[in-house]
């Protein structure tokens, strides 16, 4: 009985301390930012709207989650008229910019790579569209707060893994849970095209690239899937759903985007003609290293490119040193939408870097508006959500931040207010935390 009553105590101990420890952690994460209530503007910016323009010495009004108010400060008729606000701050020097995205991220899917636990963006291996991974969405990440804070306020929760990955979501990075944060539900499947080269060994220890033996049995097995998915798409009133097989609906009606991964030129080339042999209606080409090779094909399919981590070594020994970092402007010269990614390791928490490989990308060739925009705006058009989102304009959703410095410049930007649909979202997070904890220790300055 003794030993009984001692393993009880214990028991209950344990428990009491686990609830604790999860209280403890899940404090340190800002709670969910309240709805907007009271009007606001803000005086003295300068706006870069997203879309290539720029509006100094501008007003920046937003009221009930929406701007209505994004024009030069010097306009007449706002001298005429009286501007009706709750709040009004003025904030001169300061800058303006559309809420970033992290487009093709796991950010929210993982939290600790090294913690098998806490990974949850990969399924098991195979044909998989109707994995979603916005169920998996954990918006109390503690790695969402460290993004929010360079500007970061959206990501495309996109899934690993497999032939056919899954669904991609677009998250807001603020909300008590996947559902609050959902932006746009399902609005891309995610497609693993078959390789016909195959690189070996890894950046440390590269291995020469050998042909891949099974590509014409691995892509058979795809175009098989695909015509079964189609013709399924083309039947009413089944008997028996297939979820897979209704995944894929969308894909072909328009609904969603089918997003190729692929980055060999062949791959690429291989990949446009089988998105045509299906008649698919939006392509989005994933990763596109060799994607410079091949933009006539591609603009003559009104093909979009989500470019790959710029900060990259160049996939033949060949090419130019500098080539990943020129890519987008590549691309741009040839009027092809873009969008700038972070696929890679540790790409949930290097999605804070996003915003300063627009910064490379201008410094090799594109202007700054157009950096901005394959940030902002460009991820917006091409996942489908220009119309709520992406710009600073009146009309659309309030979802900005104001920094003193330049967003893409990683020693000045310095981000003091964000808003995701006129929220005010908290901007400290635990590192911030350590620092001024360990500063206030050491007695640093």
């Amino acid at each position: 009985m003794k030993f009984t009553a001692q393993k009880s105590k214990i028991t209950t101990a344990f428990i009491a301390c686990l609830f604790f420890n999860a209280a403890f952690i899940l404090a340190q994460n800002p709670t969910s930012a309240p709805k907007q209530t009271k009007s606001i503007l803000i005086t003295g910016l300068t706006i870069h709207v997203g879309n290539g323009t720029v509006i100094e010495n501008a007003m920046l009004g937003f009221k009930d989650g929406k701007i209505d108010l994004a024009l030069d400060g010097s306009n007449i008729r706002l001298k005429q008229g009286a501007l009706k606000y709750d709040t009004t701050i003025n904030l001169s020097n300061a800058h303006a910019y559309p809420a970033f995205f992290a487009p093709n991220s796991t950010l929210g899917l993982n939290e600790i790579d090294a913690v098998r636990a806490t990974n949850d963006y990969r399924d098991v291996p195979g044909y998989n569209p109707h994995i979603r991974a916005l169920v998996a969405f954990n918006s109390d990440s503690k790695i969402i707060t460290t993004v929010r804070t360079n500007g970061v306020l959206f990501s495309q929760a996109t899934p690993r893994g497999g032939v056919i990955s899954g669904t991609s979501s677009i998250m807001a990075l603020d909300g008590w849970n996947w559902e609050d944060a959902a932006v746009k539900k399902d609005e891309g499947v995610h497609v693993n095209f078959p390789q016909t080269i195959q690189i070996n060994g890894w950046w440390a220890e590269p291995q020469p690239a050998t042909a891949n033996k099974k590509y014409d049995e691995q892509l058979g097995e795809l175009k098989k899937f695909f015509a079964d998915a189609k013709a399924y798409a083309g039947e009413k009133g089944q008997e028996e759903q297939n979820l897979r097989f209704e995944a894929m609906r969308g894909i072909f009606d328009g609904t969603k985007n089918l997003y190729i991964h692929a980055d060999d030129e062949k791959d690429i080339i291989a990949a446009v003609n089988f998105a045509n042999q299906f008649q698919i209606k939006k392509m989005v080409l994933v990763g596109g290293a060799e994607s410079w090779r091949v933009t006539k094909l591609l603009k003559q399919n009104n093909v979009a490119v989500m470019v790959n981590r710029v900060h990259s070594l160049p996939e033949r020994q060949q090419d130019d040193i500098d080539l990943p970092y020129k890519l987008p402007y590549l691309l741009q010269k040839d009027s092809i939408l873009f969008c700038l990614q972070n696929e890679g390791d540790m790409e949930g928490m290097n999605a804070r870097n996003i915003p300063f490989l627009a910064g490379t990308a201008r410094t090799y060739g594109l202007t700054n508006e157009q950096a901005v925009a394959s940030v902002s705006y460009n991820v917006a058009k091409i996942v489908g959500v220009d119309k709520q989102m992406g710009t600073i304009e009146a009309g659309k959703d309030a979802s900005f931040f104001i920094s003193t410095g330049d967003a893409l410049d990683m020693k000045t930007n310095s981000v003091i207010l964000a808003f995701i649909n006129g929220k005010k979202i908290a901007l400290t997070n635990m590192q911030q935390e350590l620092y001024k904890k360990y500063q206030t220790k050491y007695q640093l300055k």
